[in-house]
């Protein structure tokens, strides 16, 4: 595959600015980034060497991994946490370590199977937000070091740049606006950028399975690809496999449409650890490596070593743990290495496995048949073993699986700059469905008003009305262009004008499927709150007619808008009103 560049455009912006993505993994994290000159073409570049890294060239990964002392203050991050010496410091001096903390960011909705095994406790005086934080600051800290020692006047580059950098946030399918919103707090948190509305605005959120979209436009997919067809991204981390579908519907300029609502599973590489770890402890329950420091070491190896090389079940496999002298030979340790069958190391794959081919079966059939090619990217990707699989158990919808062959773990960060300079997607599919609560007239006909009986309310004006009824402002698999805005006109009825000054509208999430349901079941699994939108709307109070209702009782109706862009990857509401200017 031949990359392709010449999809994109001169920077249009006036001044020299710098654009960085910081891709925060579960398991493993890197950094992409574009100087941007007026009027030239944005090159993107990878930061390639970080503390603790120096030995390894081009090396352009680091691990999600945090020490924290006692005391709540970071002590190593990154390739230096995982350096020995660091880690015999951190037993000594009871340090603790943060890993996998992006996980626990996840939205409710999605639940972790993690096989009996827990997170590892927070550090003291930590939320993980502020672990996350601590995390951006130290990539963007050595981001700040690469930049300025590897560019011709890196430091004044950096010093003309530095209170404008723009940051794009990769985050899986399946976060929303909640996440979003703490991670932009992470940001603020870290120091990347002021606590103040320009300085988030500098903070820009793409989805994974997007910014490898991107990315594998960056590597020439899109000359690869008649336009009739569509195409999934699987994007295998360690801790998501994100699944996106596309479509191609322009190549000059190139416009991509999604073509179905985006999946966001836990089936990433870290599951298939966890189930080793777990395993390993049953297999050596009466061995003397089975005590916890033996099974933490065995269970790396089994990482860094046999689950990267699996390719056959038929073949016998070793974990090399050891020297020459470890042996048990009752549970099939010798010469330092364990031996299992391939059936056995084939079984901590599968439920990760079957996931992806559930997954990505369910996006075949959603687009109606269209999509015709899988890319297969991400850290996980690079697993012999998931990449024949997927072959072999999607053949049967008569779709090709491939990997891109550059290297695959950068698809997310080079994607996301991708994403920033290029916005190739045009239209996404909305993912659930979303709407506002609202007072539907009592029907005393119909049994299921007359079970919410007990929760009439009256209107000045005189209609009995019911709360929690459900109206839908958007349905589930509509496409949504970026320019299109859903809006829809609601009107309600006050006693007290001081009220209009915290007027407030709440979005509701919900994901039962695609039939619209009547009424919000509140604290029930597939109704969330998207988000609060507030507005003062107390300007309205001067042009408001009193009206006199029941009992002679005094009230005003006011008549308002709510307006919602879904096709962007961010999520945005407000509420519109005219008042007697405009």
């Amino acid at each position: 595959m031949k990359p392709n560049t010449d999809t994109r455009k001169p920077y249009g912006g006036s001044t020299r600015s710098l654009a960085i993505a910081l891709d925060v993994g579960t398991t493993f994290s890197g950094v992409s980034y574009a100087i941007l000159e007026p009027g030239e073409v944005p090159k993107i570049h990878g930061v390639t060497r970080f503390p603790g890294q120096e030995h390894v060239a081009g090396n352009s990964k680091i691990p999600s991994l945090v020490y924290y002392d006692k005391y709540g203050t970071l002590r190593a991050a990154g390739a230096e946490a995982d350096d020995a010496s660091i880690t015999s410091q951190a037993e000594d001096e009871g340090w603790i370590k943060a890993e996998l903390f992006k996980l626990r960011l996840r939205p409710k909705a999605m639940k972790l199977k993690m096989n009996g095994m827990r997170l590892s406790p927070l550090p003291r005086h930590k939320t993980p937000v502020d672990i996350f934080g601590d995390f951006l600051a130290y990539l963007f800290r050595c981001t700040r070091n690469f930049i300025t020692d590897t560019h011709a006047n890196g430091p004044s580059l950096w010093q003309a740049v530095e209170g404008s950098i723009e940051f794009v946030l990769s985050h899986p399918n399946g976060w929303e606006g909640a996440q979003q919103t703490k991670m932009r707090r992470a940001a603020v948190y870290g120091g990347l950028i002021p606590d103040t509305d320009e300085g988030k605005s500098r903070i820009r959120f793409v989805t994974e399975g997007e910014a490898s979209l991107h990315s594998c436009v960056l590597n020439g997919l899109a000359d690869d690809n008649p336009s009739k067809h569509g195409f999934l991204v699987a994007d295998a981390g360690g801790g998501t496999l994100d699944i996106s579908s596309y479509a191609i519907r322009g190549t000059h300029p190139l416009v991509i449409e999604e073509v179905a609502p985006p999946d966001c599973i836990f089936a990433g590489s870290v599951f298939v650890s966890r189930r080793a770890r777990q395993f390993l402890e049953e297999k050596l329950s009466n061995s003397k490596y089975g005590q916890p420091d033996s099974l933490d070491h065995i269970t790396k190896r089994f990482d860094e070593t046999t689950k990267r090389l699996f390719r056959d079940k038929k073949d016998l496999q070793f974990i090399p743990f050891g020297s020459p002298l470890d042996k048990d030979f009752a549970v099939g340790i010798r010469g330092g290495q364990l031996k299992l069958t391939g059936v056995e190391v084939a079984e901590l794959f599968e439920p990760s496995i079957e996931a992806a081919v559930a997954s990505i079966t369910a996006q075949i059939q959603a687009s109606g048949g269209m999509i015709k090619s899988v890319w297969l990217v991400g850290g996980f990707a690079a697993s012999p073993w998931l990449f024949s699989q997927l072959q072999e158990r999607l053949s049967r919808f008569h779709v090709t699986v491939s990997r891109p062959d550059t290297q695959t773990s950068k698809a997310v960060a080079d994607g996301a700059i991708g994403f920033y300079c290029d916005h190739h997607v045009s239209a996404r599919m909305s993912k659930y469905m979303y709407g506002v609560e609202y007072l539907r007239e009592f029907d005393q006909s119909d049994e299921e008003h007359i079970a919410r009986k007990g929760r009439l309310c009256e209107l000045p004006s005189g209609p009995r009305l019911l709360p929690d009824a459900f109206d839908c402002i958007l349905s589930r698999s509509v496409k949504v262009k970026e320019s299109t805005v859903f809006s829809r006109k609601y009107c309600t009825e006050l006693t007290n004008l001081s009220t209009l000054s915290v007027f407030e509208v709440e979005i509701w999430c919900y994901r039962g499927g695609d039939i619209i349901p009547k009424w919000i079941i509140r604290h029930a699994e597939e109704f969330s709150t998207l988000c609060v939108v507030r507005a003062d709307l107390s300007p309205l109070s001067g042009s408001a007619e009193p009206k006199h209702g029941r009992g002679g009782k005094t009230y005003w109706t006011i008549v308002f808008s709510v307006e919602i862009h879904f096709g962007l990857t961010e999520f945005k509401a407000r509420i519109k009103w005219n008042d007697n200017v405009g």
